[in-house]
């Protein structure tokens, strides 16, 4: 039976530790913070968004929730940045995306400071990371390594294998890996014979957006493999494609009126030694990680 990685467990204990420094911090007079700037009433970035203030609160870090109306523009969102970037009680800024399309999107995150840039999208914090050269990591790609090393994954040595190429996860989790002392191939649409290359992985890491891409027969017989992939199926023609005969994720659907896939399909994870499910693998790392990212901000900032 292949090993489940439970990305929950990891998560929470990623949590107690942050709240462990936060109290450690307190004691010196520091109470890392972090800004949310959520535009518009997107209902499922609203639910995530408060996801995360919660979870300050339940770790004991100071957070704000900055709703500018749909109609804002760039230069408001601007003026908006600065500000937090001047504020000596935010150590973290996070601007929940997409934004509305009247918002240069490019042109605000590199605003944000990159002392300041929790998500870890600024350039300045790419540049960082590929010369290994302290920085505030991308949320999701670090998670994948802790995943990794928490579980006694092997990283040094192994051929891994991304399939995905996005600024967000693809790139990001590749240049990791390569810090681990892993062979690393990055893949992706385009990429020709992708199964040919998929089937020498050790550790697959699936990103590339597309619920169950990665099939049974372009997988390794005992290869990790880390589902990046949060796709929701809504029909009953795709609940049969990925989950013919479960009877859980059957009631799942019939209650909720969806259910996830990765962008693995699920029978694919029978072939492999270990694997993140979807949900409860990669996707409770990100806001952890998150968190760790401000307290690692509030630290970074004061020298400490």
């Amino acid at each position: 039976m292949p090993k489940i990685l439970d990305g929950t467990a990891i998560a929470a204990a990623i949590k107690q530790e942050v709240a462990q420094e936060v109290r450690a911090l307190a004691l010196q007079g520091i109470r890392p913070g972090l800004a949310a700037v959520l535009v518009g009433n997107v209902a499922a970035s609203e639910i995530y968004v408060r996801s995360k203030v919660q979870t300050c609160a339940d770790l004991g870090l100071f957070s704000e929730l900055i709703t500018p109306p749909e109609t804002v523009t760039t230069g408001e969102m601007l003026k908006l940045v600065a500000d937090l970037n001047a504020r000596d009680d935010i150590d973290g800024i996070l601007i929940q995306l997409p934004l509305p399309g009247q918002v240069d999107t490019k042109a605000l995150l590199d605003a944000v400071s990159p002392d300041k840039d929790v998500d870890g999208f600024h350039p300045v914090n790419a540049g960082r990371l590929q010369a290994g050269r302290p920085a505030l990591a991308p949320c999701t790609p670090a998670g994948v390594i802790e995943i990794l090393t928490r579980s006694n994954i092997p990283i040094s040595g192994a051929h891994a294998v991304v399939v995905g190429r996005s600024d967000i996860v693809g790139k990001p989790v590749a240049m990791m890996l390569l810090h681990h002392n892993a062979t690393v191939t990055i893949c992706h649409s385009k990429t020709r014979d992708l199964g040919a290359l998929t089937r020498e992985a050790d550790l697959l890491v699936a990103a590339i957006g597309r619920p169950g891409f990665i099939t049974p027969e372009m997988i390794k017989p005992g290869a990790t493999i880390i589902d990046v992939g949060i796709n929701r199926i809504t029909t009953g023609e795709d609940f049969e494609l990925y989950f013919a005969g479960n009877a859980k994720r059957a009631a799942a659907l019939a209650k909720r009126g969806s259910t996830l896939v990765g962008d693995v399909h699920p029978k694919a994870y029978e072939i492999a030694g270990a694997y993140t499910p979807v949900p409860g693998g990669v996707g409770p790392l990100t806001i952890a990680m998150l968190m760790a990212n401000t307290v690692r901000a509030a630290r970074m900032r004061r020298g400490l």
